[in-house]
């Protein structure tokens, strides 16, 4: 989930349906985690670009749910902000046609 109004609304009707935060939330620190979890998120994608002391840092001070992506490719903009991305470079990630460099 990217749309935090939608998100609020899921969380607030359907309290039993686990809602994730993409990773174009662009939570790239601990303070994101915090909020999205006070917000009622269950997990929390994190940004690609984070090293694994971050990583452990966030997992460690935070009781929602942490994914993470270890291996692809990186966006050629900011990791999970496709529809920049795509304004820049005319593909969207969000279409199936990431324009990812090589």
């Amino acid at each position: 989930m990217q749309d935090l109004g939608f998100a609020r609304y899921l969380i607030k009707n359907f309290p039993d349906l686990p809602i994730h935060a993409s990773t174009q939330m662009t939570i790239h620190n601990l303070e994101g985690a915090l909020e999205a979890e006070k917000l009622g998120f269950k997990r929390v994608v994190l940004a690609r670009e984070l090293s694994l002391e971050e990583i452990e840092y966030i997992c460690s001070h935070t009781n929602v749910e942490i994914e993470t992506f270890i291996h692809g490719a990186l966006c050629i903009s900011y990791s999970g902000q496709c529809l920049f991305s795509s304004m820049v470079g005319g593909r969207s990630g969000n279409r199936g046609k990431c324009a990812r460099t090589m």
